[in-house]
């Protein structure tokens, strides 16, 4: 029985980048064996085990052969005969393709560490193409390590175009479309997850809403990149400099989606695009069963970010109607995340990558304006019932009004 350190934490080293997965591959062993020697057994698929002491997982050795369709579609074995080598080859890139053992040795039978050097993404066998997951894990693994120097293999992303054009992507599971998507959205440039897909054909696949906006114009006074698709992976980036959350960069990837579905006669106004894309939003938080809270800001973003570009600007009804639609009255209020994703749009554009984004200092000082307003003290002058609900907007609104006209201008 002999044990590996394998995959992403081998290839992280190497690569002195950081990593916070150990993965662990045994060879020359039996389930029964890893049960006497106190692993614990969590594998359905195929064998797996967690070490106690660590709760590191320790799957054995293994081959797979293709028995049906998407990411599950696979027959697995395991014995203790299993060699390193053949467990290696069915991994997807050759950087994933290596093994340490106990004394810091590398196995790399597949010319990882060339690839490694090379910044190159390649993949390591034709039985690629048998898992359509690895379309999104090799636009994930670009997205990670392009401000490296990362590009992917020409071979390999005909490949990943050969699984589009199989249609083997649509026997993917929503969970693990999110996964993948929500872990590559937290990349150092999730941009560039997108255009990957988009580049071997999959965005027409997986988010055929996002490639919509590839092509369609904008004014180009408000846009000078003009392309809202290239607005849309600009906002992406700027959401990245912004935040770690993915909440905020599905929200900022999602914002301008009625910008696909703007009649070609009005190009290139986009006027009511906010209204347009909320079924949008809505369809594809479905489709990948995205979280609530996500879904939730996405949906708000979409709606109200128009009016968090022209706060400075509104009658002090709308910032409060405003604030109210987005929830922020409430103690627990996502008002900050909201506008990161605002910030990001704005930035999003050709020469406006540095520009000040005054609107979210104005809206948080609006908030505190309106949040100052006692119930309390309504209730006192005897307003009772709905009568207390109208009392208190006025006086917000009156808070506001004062707020604003008072405000320097920036």
């Amino acid at each position: 029985m002999k044990i590996y350190l394998v995959g992403g934490a081998v290839r992280d080293k190497l690569l002195n980048y950081p990593s916070d997965e150990n993965d662990w591959v045994v060879v020359g062993s039996s389930p029964e064996q890893m049960v006497e020697l106190g692993y614990h057994p969590v594998g359905q698929d195929f064998p797996v085990f967690i070490e106690p002491q660590t709760g590191e997982e320790y799957a054995l050795a293994r081959t797979e052969r293709k028995s049906g369709h998407g990411y599950q579609g696979f027959t697995f074995h395991t014995a203790a005969n299993i060699s390193l080598e053949e467990d290696l080859i069915r991994r997807d890139l050759t950087i994933n393709a290596m093994a340490e053992d106990e004394n810091g040795g590398i196995f790399d039978p597949y010319g990882g560490q060339q690839d490694l050097q090379a910044k190159v993404l390649r993949h390591v066998s034709v039985a690629f193409t048998e898992d359509p997951l690895r379309v999104l894990r090799v636009a994930r693994f670009a997205a990670r390590y392009h401000h490296l120097g990362f590009t992917i293999a020409p071979e390999t992303l005909a490949l990943m175009a050969s699984i589009v054009s199989s249609n083997e992507l649509s026997h993917l599971v929503a969970e693990r479309m999110w996964k993948e998507t929500e872990r590559a959205l937290c990349e150092r440039s999730p941009d560039i997850y997108i255009q990957v897909l988009r580049d071997c054909g999959a965005l027409q696949i997986l988010l055929p809403e996002v490639e919509k906006l590839f092509g369609v114009p904008q004014r180009a006074d408000y846009h000078p990149e003009v392309d809202t698709g290239i607005h849309t992976l600009m906002s992406l980036q700027q959401a990245a400099k912004l935040s770690d959350s993915p909440g905020v960069r599905f929200s900022v990837l999602v914002h301008d989606l009625g910008k696909g579905i703007t009649p070609d006669h009005v190009l290139p106004s986009h006027k009511g695009h906010e209204a347009r894309g909320l079924p949008l939003v809505k369809d594809v938080c479905d489709r990948f069963r995205v979280p609530n809270e996500h879904r939730q800001l996405a949906m708000a973003v979409t709606e109200f970010h128009l009016l968090c570009h022209k706060a400075l600007e509104l009658r002090p009804e709308t910032i409060l109607k405003l604030l109210k639609g987005l929830g922020a009255l409430k103690p627990e209020n996502r008002l900050e995340e909201f506008l990161l994703c605002c910030e990001a749009d704005a930035r999003g554009r050709a020469g406006f990558e540095d520009r000040d984004y005054p609107s979210s200092e104005y809206l948080r000082q609006a908030r505190q304006v309106a949040m100052a307003t006692n119930i309390t003290d309504l209730v006192e002058t005897g307003i009772s019932g709905a009568e207390i609900g109208v009392q208190l907007s006025l006086r917000q609104t009156a808070g506001l009004a004062e707020f604003k006209a008072n405000y320097p201008t920036p």
